[in-house]
C-alpha cells in the first residue's frame, strides 16, 4: 500500500527533473538574470525585470541570443512574450515553472542546448575532432580560418587563439 504513493512521488519528481533538463538554456539564462536582479534590488517589478531582460539580451550570444529572439527580447524578434517572463520573475516564481510555461507556448524554447564546453585543447584532443567541430569552435569565438584547407591548420589556429578566448572555454 505504501509502495504506490512512493512510485507516484518518484514519477512526478522524475518528470520535473526531466523537464528541467530539457530547458537548459532557458534555466541557465533566467537563473543568472534572477540572481543578478535579486542581489541588486530588494523589490522587483515587472518593468524592472523587463528592462534587465532586454539589456541582458542585447549582449547575449549563441543559444541565449536565440532564446531572447523566441522571447521577443531581441531587437529583431517577431513576437513579444516578455511579460510571460517579467511578471512571474518579479513575483519570485521559480525559474523552472517559468520555463515549463514557456515550453507550453513554444516548444523551441526548451529544445535549445548549450554547446559542449571544450576542455581538451591539446593537439591530440583537437586532432580527434571533425573539421566541422573545429569550425564551430572558431565560429563560437567569432574567428574564421581564411584559406584553411587542412585539419592541422584549424588545429594550429585554435591553439593560437585559445588564450584570447580562455574565458569562453574550460581549459
Amino acid at each position: 500500500m505504501l509502495v504506490l504513493p512512493l512510485v507516484v512521488v518518484l514519477f512526478f519528481r522524475g518528470v520535473t527533473l526531466s523537464a528541467a533538463d530539457n530547458c537548459e538554456v532557458c534555466l541557465g539564462f533566467l537563473n543568472r538574470l534572477y540572481g543578478s536582479l535579486s542581489s541588486a534590488h530588494t523589490d522587483l517589478t515587472p518593468a524592472l525585470v523587463e528592462e534587465a531582460l532586454t539589456q541582458a539580451c542585447a549582449v547575449a550570444q549563441g543559444k541565449e541570443a536565440r532564446l531572447c529572439y523566441y522571447l521577443g527580447a531581441s531587437s529583431d524578434a517577431a513576437t513579444r512574450v516578455i511579460a510571460s517572463v517579467s511578471r512571474p520573475l518579479a513575483s519570485h516564481v521559480p525559474v523552472e515553472k517559468i520555463c515549463q510555461r514557456l515550453n507550453s507556448r513554444d516548444t523551441q524554447i526548451c529544445q535549445l542546448r548549450y554547446e559542449p564546453t571544450l576542455k581538451n585543447l591539446s593537439t591530440d584532443g583537437l586532432r580527434k575532432m571533425k573539421v566541422i567541430e573545429l569550425r564551430n569552435i572558431l565560429a563560437s569565438w567569432g574567428e574564421e580560418c581564411r584559406g584553411c584547407l587542412e585539419k592541422h591548420e584549424f588545429v594550429s589556429l585554435i591553439q593560437e587563439k585559445a588564450q584570447l578566448h580562455a574565458h569562453s572555454t574550460e581549459l
